[in-house]
C-alpha cells in the first residue's frame, strides 16, 4: 500500500539531466569601431533539463507521471577585432521555455526535443534579442581593451 506512495515521492525528486539541443546557426553582425571593423558571432546554445512528475497508477486507474520538461537559452557571443582582441561572452536566457509530456522522461526525449525545435522561432527571436541588447556592453568593452593596448 506505501509502495506506490514511496515510488511516487521518489519519482518527484529525480535530479535533472541537462540534454544539451542541437545548435543555432548563429547570427553575424559587423560593428564599426574607431575606424576599424568588428566581426561579431552570436550563437545559441539550448541546454534542456528533464523532471519526473507524478506517479503511476495502481492497476486499472490513471496514471498522474509526467515529464515536466525546461530548456534554457543562453546565447554566446564572440567578437573579433582587427587588432586581435577576442572577446567572448555568454548572456542567459531571461524566460526559458517549459512544457510537459504524459509518462517517463526516458521514453519522452525525442518528443521533448520536437517540441524544443518547434518553438525554434523563440529561440531565435532570443538570440536576436540578445545581439540586439549586448551592441552598447560590446562597444565598452572595445573601449576597455583599445585603452589597455594603447596605455
Amino acid at each position: 500500500m506505501y509502495v506506490p506512495l514511496i515510488a511516487g515521492l521518489a519519482l518527484a525528486l529525480t535530479a535533472t539531466e541537462p540534454v544539451p539541443a542541437a545548435p543555432d546557426t548563429g547570427h553575424q553582425v559587423q560593428l564599426d569601431h574607431r575606424g576599424q571593423r568588428v566581426d561579431v558571432t552570436y550563437r545559441s546554445d539550448v541546454s534542456v533539463t528533464h523532471r519526473q512528475v507524478g506517479a503511476v497508477g495502481a492497476p486499472g486507474r490513471p496514471s498522474a507521471l509526467r515529464c515536466a520538461w525546461q530548456a534554457s537559452v543562453a546565447v554566446q557571443r564572440e567578437a573579433r577585432h582587427p587588432a586581435g582582441h577576442v572577446l567572448a561572452r555568454t548572456v542567459s536566457a531571461e524566460k526559458p521555455l517549459t512544457g510537459s509530456r504524459p509518462g517517463w522522461c526516458t521514453t519522452q526525449k525525442d518528443a521533448i526535443a520536437q517540441d524544443v525545435a518547434a518553438r525554434s522561432g523563440a529561440v531565435r527571436a532570443h538570440l536576436l534579442a540578445a545581439a540586439a541588447r549586448d551592441q552598447d556592453p560590446l562597444v565598452a568593452e572595445l573601449d576597455a581593451a583599445h585603452d589597455r593596448v594603447r596605455g
